[in-house]
C-alpha cells in the first residue's frame, strides 16, 4: 500500500467558526421575519459550497441560492434538504432535472414560464417558481415596462406556484445610490401590477449584499449575501459592519531560496534586476493556482511584515525579494490573502493588483489548491 501523499505546502484555509459568527452579526441586523438568503454558487465565492452551506444552515438560513443545475446536485447530495433558489435561465431539458432535485428556479421569460407550467400540471401540484424582474440591470428578467402584460398572462396559468418574486440591482455597492433607487421605484411598479392581477408572491427580494448594507428600505422578505458572509465588503464605498471577520486566507511555506548578485534577473522575461546583493525566496503557487499574474507588484505577508513580489508569477510558483527580512527559514508561513499577526492582504488589495474586483479573486482559486476547514 502507497503512502499517503503529504500535503502540499500551498493552500486555502477556510475558518467555519468566523463564518458561523458573520451569518449571526448578518442575522442581527435584520427585523425578526426578515430572512437570510446565502448566495452559495461558484463554491460559495471559494469557501466549499458544501462546508460552507451546511454552516449556514446550522446557523437558521434556511434558503441557499445557486446558478447551475450541477451546483445544486452537489448540494443535495451532500444531504442538504434546504430550499434551494435556481438562478439565471433554464433551457426546456433542464426541467425535469428542477424538478427532481426539488429545486425554485428564476423565471425571466414567458417562453420559460410555460416550460415550468407544464412541468407542473404534469407531476398534479404547482411548481415553485420566482419571477425575475429585470428593473434596469437588463441581463436576466421580465420587462419592468410592461408589467401589467405578462402579469396578466401569467395570472391565468396553472401549474405554477409563485414563490417569490425579484430583481438585482446594477449600481448598489457605490456611494451614488441614484440609480439603485430608480430599480427601486420601477419594482414596486411591477409589484403593483402583480397584485392587481391577483398574483401575490410569498416572498420578495431585491437586495444584494451592498443593497443589505446601504438600502434598507429594499430588505423586503428576504436578503440575498454572498461575498458578505465571508467578512468581505462588496466595495470600499459600502457601510462597514462592525463584527465582521474574514473567513478565507490563502497560505503557503517558502520552500526555496536564491541568493543574487547586482544585475541579476529573476523569472521569465528577465522583468526584474538585483541592484544589490539580494535574496529572493520561493512561494510555491502560481496563476495555476488562480492567483493573478503580477509582474513586479503586490505582497505577501512573512513574520508579520509586507515583501515585495518581483519578477513575474509564473504558472506554479512566484518569487519574493527577503533582502530587508533577515532569519527567514524554509518553511515559513507565507500569507498571499489574509492577516498574518497585525498586518493583512485584501481581497480588494490583490484585486486592485490585478485590475480586477474581489469577486473575480476569491471564485478564481482553482481545484488543485486544497481547502483547509477549521473552527
Amino acid at each position: 500500500m502507497s503512502s499517503p501523499l503529504p500535503r502540499r505546502p500551498a493552500w486555502i484555509e477556510i475558518d467555519l467558526g468566523v463564518l458561523a459568527r458573520n451569518f449571526r452579526r448578518l442575522r442581527a441586523e435584520l427585523p425578526p421575519a426578515g430572512q437570510l438568503l446565502f448566495v452559495a454558487k461558484d463554491n460559495a465565492y471559494g469557501l466549499g459550497a458544501v462546508a460552507a452551506s451546511r454552516v449556514a444552515v446550522r446557523e437558521g438560513v434556511g434558503f441557499l441560492a445557486v446558478y447551475t443545475l450541477g451546483e445544486a446536485q452537489e448540494l443535495r447530495e451532500a444531504g442538504i434538504q434546504a430550499r434551494i433558489l435556481l438562478l439565471g435561465e433554464r433551457l426546456p431539458e433542464e426541467v425535469p432535472a428542477v424538478v427532481e432535485l426539488n429545486l425554485e428556479p428564476c423565471v425571466g421569460q414567458l417562453e420559460q414560464a410555460s416550460y415550468f407550467a407544464d412541468a407542473g400540471r404534469h407531476r398534479g401540484r404547482p411548481l415553485p417558481v420566482h419571477l425575475k424582474i429585470n428593473t434596469g440591470m437588463n441581463r436576466f428578467g421580465l420587462p419592468w415596462r410592461r408589467a401589467a402584460e405578462w402579469s396578466r398572462e401569467l395570472a391565468g396559468w396553472e401549474g405554477l406556484e409563485f414563490a417569490g418574486v425579484l430583481s438585482h440591482f446594477a449600481q448598489s455597492d457605490e456611494a451614488d445610490k441614484t440609480f439603485a433607487r430608480v430599480q427601486l421605484s420601477r419594482f414596486e411598479v411591477a409589484l403593483a401590477q402583480l397584485r392587481a392581477s391577483g398574483i401575490r408572491p410569498r416572498l420578495i427580494h431585491h437586495c444584494n449584499s451592498g443593497g443589505f448594507l446601504d438600502l434598507p428600505e429594499a430588505h423586503f422578505d428576504v436578503v440575498r449575501v454572498g461575498l458578505l458572509a465571508q467578512g468581505v465588503f462588496p466595495s470600499q464605498a459600502c457601510r462597514r459592519l462592525a463584527g465582521l471577520e474574514t473567513v478565507l486566507s490563502l497560505k503557503a511555506r517558502l520552500v526555496a531560496f536564491q541568493d543574487l548578485e547586482p544585475g541579476d534577473t529573476v523569472g521569465y522575461g528577465m522583468r526584474w534586476r538585483a541592484d544589490r546583493p539580494s535574496r529572493i525566496g520561493l512561494v510555491p503557487l502560481g496563476y495555476g493556482d488562480g492567483y493573478p499574474r503580477l509582474r513586479n507588484a503586490g505582497e505577501v505577508l512573512i513574520q508579520g511584515r509586507r515583501v515585495p513580489l518581483v519578477g513575474g508569477v509564473t504558472m506554479d510558483a512566484l518569487m519574493v525579494d527577503l533582502t530587508d527580512l533577515p532569519g527567514v527559514r524554509l518553511g515559513d508561513e507565507v500569507v498571499l490573502l489574509g492577516r498574518q499577526g497585525s498586518a493583512e492582504i485584501t481581497a480588494h488589495e490583490l484585486a486592485a493588483w490585478k485590475g480586477s474586483v474581489s469577486y473575480d479573486i476569491l471564485t478564481g482559486w482553482r481545484a488543485r489548491l486544497p481547502r483547509v476547514y477549521r473552527e
